[in-house]
């Protein structure tokens, strides 16, 4: 196998990519970890990977999300270490959002840098993505109490392309970065005025589920269609085809895998106008505030018949497969390193 993949989450978005390549590009070799507690993945993966990963004189390419340290695995792995090494990242530790900001930490985005400094090529899912990680280096790096590496910014950028996620199956997470707070707290406020609607809340769980679900699929009563994670793919989607909006209320997002899923589906998005939604979608269906989103809801609520008359504006094909396996395919077939 020429190509070797390695992904020590997976789970969600992250086992579907790997799912897709492995499945569309020949001579792959994949090796996996359990998406669970990514903490421990981020921080172990590495040596587990440098104990189980056979020695191979086919590899090529080596393959990676950002979670892997792979500056450790090149270090344990020399054969490994010689490879054309792409690292690809569904999301970026700097500016990820933390409940309680910990010292310990710093070496979540610290392992990232390091493993760009060591990949051949680094791929982000988005240009937010990208640049959010980029333009944070410098900031991150202040963190270090004295001897601050300098320049990893200009050194890293050269590196960098964005290739957006490829869309083919269904993902969907519950996470406290996701905001369900102020999802729930819009929804009350619709039941509260006497309006007449159904919500279905589907998603993958990681970590511990908020108290919000509990509490909000409690208050809701008769309104709840579907909650819960769906596992069939036909399932998911036919809730997806039934429902008029899709709406994020995200604290943190680089991509938005679901949001266009639903929208592909006939839904209509309601985003905010932050992170990376007004890359990906038309203005129309941003919104600035809860009150906005309230509001909006509030109208279609009172005239379901004008989502269900829209034509989504604006563009879904450069974020599916057809359209970018061209270039997974170019990255991934490119000749090898020539000490190899």
């Amino acid at each position: 196998m020429s190509i070797l993949i390695i992904e020590a989450f997976y789970g969600g978005s992250h086992k579907q990519l790997v799912d897709l390549l492995q499945e569309e590009l020949e001579d792959c070799a994949l090796y996996t970890l359990p998406a669970k507690k990514w903490h421990w993945r981020a921080r172990t993966s590495a040596l587990y990977f440098s104990q189980n990963i056979p020695g191979s004189e086919r590899y090529r390419i080596l393959f990676a999300s950002s979670v892997l340290n792979l500056t450790e695995l090149a270090a344990l792995r020399p054969d490994l270490g010689k490879l054309k090494k792409i690292l690809y990242f569904h999301e970026n530790q700097l500016v990820y959002p933390v409940k309680k900001c910990q010292e310990r930490d710093f070496q979540y985005g610290y392992n990232q840098i390091l493993s760009c400094l060591v990949a051949d090529v680094v791929v982000f899912n988005s240009l937010f993505n990208m640049e959010s990680f980029l333009t944070s280096i410098g900031k991150f790096m202040k963190l270090i109490p004295d001897h601050r590496p300098k320049d990893l910014e200009s050194i890293i950028r050269p590196k960098c392309q964005v290739i957006y996620f490829p869309i083919r199956f269904p993902d969907v997470s519950r996470e406290h970065d996701k905001d369900p707070e102020s999802f729930f707290k819009v929804l009350m406020h619709l039941k509260d005025l006497g309006l007449d609607f159904h919500v279905s809340v589907l998603g993958e769980t990681f970590t511990d589920v908020p108290d919000i679900f509990s509490e909000s699929r409690e208050a809701l009563g008769s309104s709840v269609l579907h909650w819960g994670y769906l596992p069939s793919r036909d399932d998911y989607f036919h809730v997806l085809c039934t429902a008029d909006v899709v709406i994020s209320t995200a604290k943190h997002e680089f991509f938005g895998v679901a949001m266009l899923e639903a929208v592909y589906c006939g839904c209509y998005p309601l985003c905010p106008k932050d992170l990376v939604y007004p890359e990906i979608f038309p203005a129309e269906y941003l919104y600035s505030t809860p009150e906005q989103l309230s509001k909006r809801l509030q109208n279609f609520c009172k005239r379901p018949d004008i989502i269900r008359k829209h034509l989504y504006k604006g563009e879904m094909t450069p974020f599916s497969w057809a359209a970018l396996h061209g270039k997974f395919r170019s990255l991934l077939t490119t000749e090898p390193r020539e000490d190899l």
